[in-house]
């Protein structure tokens, strides 16, 4: 079983940033695919940021791209998602997800293994 831990996040002011982390424990991470998710009240869960094992793909949701980036460390077993520009439609509790893949998912179902989330808030 792998255990995830998301941190970092809190309130911040349109235009600013924020650095989440995702750290793993009970098992590496090295050769899972990792993926940052988010929900906003009375909204369905949404994709966010996807990464493979390597680090060498990634994909964005159209929303983020060029704002946010994500990132990962296997040495440390930990997963990062740079959050630049933030506006206030990006608040939401922000969710680590894993998988033991090769591929890149990047919807909810297909991952196995969910973090308990974190909350931002980004004030206008």
């Amino acid at each position: 079983q792998v255990q995830l831990v998301e941190s970092g996040g809190g309130l911040v002011q349109a235009g600013g940033s924020l650095r989440l982390s995702c750290a793993a424990s009970g098992r590496t991470i090295s050769m899972y695919a990792m993926g940052w998710f988010r929900q906003a009240p009375g909204k369905e869960r949404e994709f966010v940021a996807a990464i493979n094992w390597t680090g060498g793909s990634r994909h964005y949701a159209d929303s983020v791209k060029g704002r946010f980036t994500i990132s990962r460390d296997n040495a440390k077993n930990t997963v990062f998602l740079q959050m630049n520009s933030l506006k206030p439609e990006d608040t939401a509790v922000y969710y680590c997800a894993g998988r033991p893949s090769i591929a890149v998912p990047t919807t909810t179902s297909q991952y196995n293994y969910w973090g308990q989330g974190t909350q931002v808030t980004v004030s206008s």
